[in-house]
């Protein structure tokens, strides 16, 4: 057997004896500066083990070719009209979509933007709109004038009244013209106003009555507007509801048309319309806007390259007034890419404090003008994004967009505008969290300990050594 002294021969922490040890006042401070340094370092050392170490590089977008961008908008326009509002996309690659319904989705509002109603039914895809060749045959006229005074008792007079809003400058009012007033002088004969009453069809000049196309939220001419009597008129705000209609503009096709409006009316009551249960012409006639505002939201899908997001009022057979457009918005969201909920953010956010400032640049700005300054003011965004990828420590991929945003506006040479040009960087940041290792941490903490108590050792032996050399001078003794 290997005897104990043997194996004590190998002890490398040897103990003093107490009795040959001695406590000295210099010591005891020591201990204690030693204690609390031990103290500080160790949580500075755990500070910095709980915290997140990130390391940040610039690369090249490595998106494929077949990645699209999203941009999410939710914008409101107190004086631009859901039934004109276009969403419309173009990059330089010579992407060219107009009029997007498809993801896009409008609600009237009023001038505190506040919803009014459902959502606003935009219908199909406006076709080309057909209008009687033009020739110089005369033409009598067969509709009413209509003006501010004469308009609501004439509509209270009639089952249907059907009113032509026109603009004596507007190309597409001159060529609807013939046709509108052939078919209201066939109209007449066939249900005479005195004898009938069950339908007139009328026309209101909207440069000489512009405070009643205004009420009537007239924003393209022509635009024609079908009142039924006795549910044409809300108790609780006196506003007109009516339908628009988007048909074809030729003598027959409007003839007929007024023909399956007052077919479901009986002729012994004309007092009341009843609705159109024909249903021929359920694409031509659609919900009128209930107020002169809109909020457009949705989103698209765009190429990653330069291009541009517009909304304006756009319509092919119609035309606009670009002195009375009034395109004041308040954005209160316009994003790229996908949505991030707000606990991801918070994530992000705890990874580096600034990333996700710029996510939502525009978030809240309004830009507004007057609406008695005609002064065709077009409305610019210009954007620059950059990709950013963060990386996180359990692998989790988070990709968001980041943009600055300038903005300017502009005098419009025609109808004005709200355009966002948008340009993706070519590079993009990833952001690559780096976790701490545990191992690190405890061979850290035990050299904080091994160094402090060494170092507190050296300098209680250079304190205790000195104050033996000022004794033995002070009793003259020789080194």
């Amino acid at each position: 057997m290997v005897s104990t002294s043997k194996i004590k021969s190998v002890d490398f922490y040897r103990k003093i004896p107490r009795d040959l040890t001695e406590a000295s006042l210099s010591g005891a401070g020591l201990s204690i500066i030693a204690a609390l340094a031990m103290m500080f370092l160790f949580g500075m050392e755990l500070h910095n083990y709980l915290s997140i170490n990130t390391t940040t590089s610039i690369i090249v977008d490595r998106s494929p070719d077949e990645d699209y961008l999203r941009i999410d908008f939710n914008i409101s326009f107190p004086a631009l009209s859901c039934e004109f509002a276009s969403v419309d996309v173009s990059d330089v690659l010579g992407t060219n979509r107009l009029n997007i319904t498809k993801t896009v989705r409008k609600y009237s509002i009023n001038k505190h933007l506040q919803t009014t109603g459902s959502e606003f039914d935009s219908g199909p895809v406006t076709h080309r709109v057909k209008h009687d060749d033009e020739s110089d045959e005369e033409y009598g006229e067969g509709s009413v004038t209509l003006n501010a005074d004469n308009f609501d008792r004439i509509s209270h007079q009639h089952a249907i009244l059907v009113v032509n809003f026109y603009a004596p400058w507007c190309y597409w009012s001159n060529r609807l013209k013939p046709s509108w007033e052939k078919a209201a002088k066939i109209i007449r004969e066939r249900h005479d106003p005195e004898v009938d009453g069950r339908i007139i069809m009328g026309k209101v000049d909207c440069t000489e009555e512009v405070d009643l196309c205004r009420s009537h939220h007239i924003q393209g001419y022509p635009s024609i507007r079908i009142f039924r009597k006795g549910s044409d008129v809300r108790d609780e705000h006196g506003h007109h509801e009516h339908e628009s209609y988007y048909g074809d503009r030729d003598t027959d096709t409007l003839v007929k048309t007024m023909e399956e409006l007052v077919a479901p009316i009986a002729l012994e009551s004309p007092k009341l319309a009843l609705e159109d249960k024909s249903g021929n012409t359920e694409n031509a006639k659609r919900p009128a806007p209930r107020e002169a505002g809109c909020r457009i939201e949705g989103f698209v899908r765009v190429k990653k390259v330069p291009g541009n997001l517009v909304i304006s009022a756009r319509s092919g057979a119609h035309s606009f007034d670009s002195s009375l457009m009034n395109m004041s918005h308040v954005i209160s969201d316009f994003s790229f890419g996908k949505k991030i909920t707000p606990r991801v953010m918070s994530d992000i956010k705890r990874i580096l404090p600034y990333i996700g400032a710029s996510h939502a640049k525009l978030n809240g700005k309004s830009y507004l003008t007057d609406p008695d300054d005609h002064a065709n003011v077009t409305v610019e965004h210009y954007l620059q994004l950059v990709k950013t990828e963060v990386m996180r420590s359990s692998h989790q991929l988070i990709e968001d967009y980041e943009f600055t945003a300038h903005s300017s506006l502009t005098h419009a040479l025609s109808v004005p505008v709200v355009k966002f040009h948008y340009e993706p960087s070519p590079m993009q940041v990833l952001i690559t969290e780096n976790p701490r290792s545990f191992s690190h941490f405890i061979t850290n903490v035990c050299a904080i300990i091994g160094g402090v108590f060494t170092v507190a050792g050296i300098l209680d032996s250079i304190l205790h050594n000195t104050m033996r050399m000022v004794k033995k001078v002070e009793l003259g003794k020789n080194f």
